[in-house]
C-alpha cells in the first residue's frame, strides 16, 4: 500500500498528484511503495495480463522506446546498440544511499545465478544526477557491481528527456550544503528483449530468483 499520508512530504504528495502513481517502481528516499498499486496499470501497455512473468508485463507499452546517451567509457550509446541481448535499465545516481546500491547488487546476484547465460544480458544504470555523476565516477561505480554493467550519462536536457520518455520522475532534495543534495527518483527497472522492445517492469525489492526466472523466460523466446 502507499506510505501513510503523514509520512509523505508536501513535495511527494505533489509528485503523486502529478502522476507518480502511474510510474514504474517506487520513489527512492522515504519512497512510495509499489509501482502503480492498481492506480494506473491499465496505462502501462500489457500490465495486469496473466502472462506468467513475475514482474509486471508491459509488452506493447507506448513509452520507453529508446535513449541517446553516453556510456561510462565516453561512447555514444543508444537502445539499439543492445539488440540481440536482454537489457535491464535502472535510473539512479552514485550517491544514492539505499535503493540504487541494493538494486545494483541484486542485479549482480541475478547475473551470477544466470551463469553462462549472463553473457546475453546487460544492465544499464542511467544517472539522474548528471551534475555530480561524471564519466570517471560512473566508470568506477557501475562496473564495481559487475564488469558488464554500463553507466549511462546525459547532460541535464538529455537526462530530463530520457526520464520523460521512460515515465520516470526525479527531483533534487536540498542538503546542508549545495553539493550535498540527494535525489528522489523512481526505483523500478525496465527489461528489454533481444529486439529492444520493453517487456517488463521490475519493482524495487524484487528478489533475484524472480528476476532470474523472468530473464530466462525471455532468453528462451524465439
Amino acid at each position: 500500500m502507499l506510505a501513510p499520508a503523514k509520512c509523505l512530504s508536501r513535495r511527494r504528495r505533489s509528485l503523486l498528484r502529478a502522476g507518480v502513481a502511474t510510474l514504474p517502481g517506487s520513489l527512492s528516499r522515504g519512497w512510495l511503495a509499489g509501482p502503480a498499486l492498481g492506480l494506473g496499470l491499465a496505462g502501462l501497455g500489457g500490465c495486469g495480463r496473466q502472462s506468467g512473468f513475475r514482474a509486471i508485463d508491459i509488452t506493447g507499452a507506448d513509452f520507453a522506446k529508446g535513449f541517446d546517451l553516453t556510456d561510462h567509457r565516453g561512447r555514444p550509446t543508444r537502445l539499439e546498440d543492445f539488440s540481440g541481448k536482454l537489457l535491464v535499465v535502472f535510473f539512479g545516481y552514485t550517491q544514492c544511499p539505499d535503493v540504487c546500491p541494493t538494486t545494483m547488487a541484486e542485479m549482480a546476484e541475478v547475473m551470477r545465478r544466470l551463469g553462462p547465460l549472463a553473457e546475453q544480458v546487460r544492465v544499464a544504470f542511467i544517472t539522474v544526477d548528471p551534475e555530480r555523476d561524471t564519466q570517471e565516477l560512473l566508470s568506477h561505480y557501475v562496473p564495481a557491481f559487475h564488469p558488464e554493467f554500463i553507466g549511462l550519462w546525459g547532460d541535464a536536457e538529455a537526462t530530463a528527456r530520457t526520464a520523460r520518455a521512460f515515465r520516470v520522475v526525479y527531483q533534487k532534495v536540498p542538503g546542508k550544503t549545495p553539493g550535498s543534495y540527494t535525489v528522489d527518483h523512481s526505483a523500478g527497472s525496465y527489461v528489454f528483449d533481444r529486439r529492444s522492445r520493453v517487456r517488463l517492469m521490475v519493482r524495487h525489492g524484487a528478489q533475484a530468483e524472480a528476476i532470474e526466472a523472468d530473464l530466462r523466460r525471455l532468453l528462451g523466446e524465439r
